[in-house]
């Protein structure tokens, strides 16, 4: 019997332990008859299930094993050879029902095509997956103007955040004269619950080099960086082999593809600064000065890295490119909305069942994404809100679950679509610890060239701060609002234009928890420490001590076998007390 084994070895697998089970099956297959070519693959997007195991046959027939530990390597395979087929592990296959077949169902995959399918570290794979076919049809077959109208009439918009069209994007560097230009691809992807970014350039490299090697083409650039934080190993590791196989094999450096075209890559480290995801001040890193922004105009398309022509895509942006140039922009198109056109990525995390990535079509209804595809709530408290956009993004209420997904639609509720983290939350969320944390984010990684980012950030984090410890008062939400529209018109760049965002939305959807916090000195979710109280019923405690036992001040005193007491002077409100009792005598308020 022939067979592959395919092991997803991405961030998200090798820290759930794909390693081992990686070296499990290799150890199985040295030590028994079995014939297999075994492979690694990268995320297929569910890091819920990780670590993740594909066996598949001579056939074609697949399956994708979830949850899979070391021990259980040889029952499963030696099952398997026995036409026994362990369906309980069983998340994906063509040949029967899988727990997540409905999952990818429900989702359009042009992005995250190959993630989870080839392995990221072979040229062959990519090859065999219609790689570097789109480079060889722009090269040899279509103008430069054609290319950028291409990407025009695909209706491919910034997936960076912002939205703005791609295609015109590529106009403005192709417009403006110069023998030195500049592509780069911004993959400084630091929003909290983000990972897009990451997992793309993880699973699929070579479609990154080659949609920035068509963009380069069609501006006229010769060299171009790809900027991806350090933090982001795995990443630049396979960018680094794939850079050197593509350029081995003709599609990078000199006379590509036998043509008069030139473009060389490298790799820009950036040390993990938030602000460096804006475009003039990732361009300032590259130059090897502090990543601050620009004033503009000049925008990049004029004068750029070292004052010459350049264009900025992030990455889940160029990894539709060479996908639109092969099949072509009608294609495309059919997928979205008026405006918003194709498909979006999304990273989910937070309390939803499915965490990982996605990749659905724009207009699908948000209800639809969290319910449809990712599973619904990890909990069993009922859905309060979405975190969309991170720090420069704000948060969709329950009400707003029929919101679609493209990016006019979420602009009017008052968060933005944003790279595409999506942050699922339940009752047990603080709506206002929520907001504090973000501007806690935001007041760190400012770059403390404007003053109402700079102190603007710091005052409203002082006043979040404030309420979560019931010191708040009502004109605090006046000066809240006040702050927040000067931050945003006083801001030279996006980070403090959008730093309020998550603050605004938290005060126009869950005031009421704001006025809690501040008029009945209680926080509803029970989340603010400063306002929780715990207390034990008498009637129901049985004496059993275990409070006791975990209270690490000693705050609680009481026989054995009799009702226990707690100080509140004593009592710093870590819970313990709370999560160890199992008579539910101990109260939190």
């Amino acid at each position: 019997m022939s067979l592959k084994i395919k092991v997803g070895m991405a961030s998200c697998g090798l820290a759930a332990g794909a390693r081992d089970v990686y070296q499990a099956i290799q150890k199985y297959l040295e030590n028994s008859k079995l014939e297999a070519d075994l492979a690694s693959t990268a995320c297929i997007g569910m890091c819920f299930a990780e670590p993740l195991v594909e066996i598949i046959d001579a056939d074609n027939n697949s399956l994708t094993y979830g949850d899979i530990q070391p021990q259980e390597v040889e029952t499963i395979l030696n099952d398997y050879l026995e036409g026994k087929i362990h369906k309980d592990k069983v998340i994906l296959s063509n040949i029967m029902e899988g727990s997540e077949n409905e999952n990818l169902k429900n989702q359009t995959r042009i992005v995250l095509r190959n993630c989870g399918r080839i392995d990221p570290e072979s040229l062959q794979d990519y090859l065999e997956n219609d790689g570097y076919k789109a480079l060889e049809k722009a090269l040899k077959e279509m103008e430069r103007t054609q290319i950028i109208q291409e990407i025009k009439d695909s209706g491919l918009r910034g997936r960076g955040g912002a939205g703005f069209p791609t295609g015109l994007k590529w106009q403005f560097a192709y417009d403006t004269p110069g023998p030195k230009k500049y592509f780069i691809c911004n993959a400084d992807e630091g929003d909290p619950g983000a990972f897009m970014d990451r997992s793309v350039l993880e699973g699929d490299p070579h479609s990154i080099i080659e949609g920035m090697t068509i963009g380069a083409y069609a501006i006229g650039a010769d060299e171009g960086y790809i900027y991806c934080r350090a933090e982001y190993p795995l990443a630049i590791k396979h960018l680094q082999k794939a850079i050197k196989d593509a350029k081995e094999a003709g599609y990078l450096g000199k006379n590509i593809l036998g043509t008069d075209f030139n473009f060389n890559l490298h790799i820009k480290q950036g040390a993990g600064a938030f602000v460096c995801g804006e475009e003039t001040a990732l361009m300032a890193s590259i130059e090897g000065e502090r990543g601050m922004p620009r004033i503009r105009p000049p925008f990049p398309a004029q004068s750029g890295l070292w004052g010459k022509p350049t264009n900025i895509n992030n990455v889940e942006t160029l990894a539709n490119v060479a996908w639109i140039i092969l099949n072509g922009a009608q294609k495309y198109n059919k997928y979205g909305t008026e405006k918003s056109k194709g498909t979006k990525v999304f990273a989910l995390a937070g309390k939803i069942k499915n965490s990982g990535l996605i990749e659905v079509p724009m207009g699908m209804p948000l209800k639809d994404v969290i319910y449809k595809v990712g599973g619904g709530m990890k909990t069993e408290k009922p859905f309060k809100g979405v975190q969309l956009g991170g720090p420069s993004g704000g948060c969709v209420p329950a009400e707003l679950l029929d919101t679609i997904v493209d990016y006019d639609s979420i602009t009017k509720t008052g968060a933005i679509m944003g790279s595409g983290g999506m942050v699922v939350m339940d009752e047990a969320t603080c709506m206002v610890d929520v907001a504090k944390f973000f501007l806690n984010f935001t007041q760190n990684e400012s770059c403390g060239k404007c003053t109402f980012c700079r102190v603007g950030t710091k005052r409203m984090l002082e006043i979040l701060t404030r309420i979560t410890e019931g010191k708040g008062t009502m004109e605090d939400l006046e000066t809240l609002e006040e702050l927040s529209e000067n931050i945003s018109q006083g801001s030279l760049c996006g980070l403090g234009q959008t730093a309020p965002n998550p603050v605004l939305t938290t005060l126009k959807y869950f005031r009421e928890e704001y006025i809690a916090h501040i008029k009945d000195k209680r926080c509803p979710a029970g989340v603010c420490t400063a306002l929780l109280k715990y207390e034990i019923t008498p009637e129901k405690c049985v004496g059993c001590t275990a409070c006791a036992r975990v209270c690490p001040v000693e705050a609680i005193s009481g026989e054995v076998k009799k009702p226990h007491k707690i100080d509140q002077d004593k009592c710093i409100k870590c819970g313990s007390c709370y999560d160890a009792c199992k008579f539910d005598a101990i109260t939190k308020s």
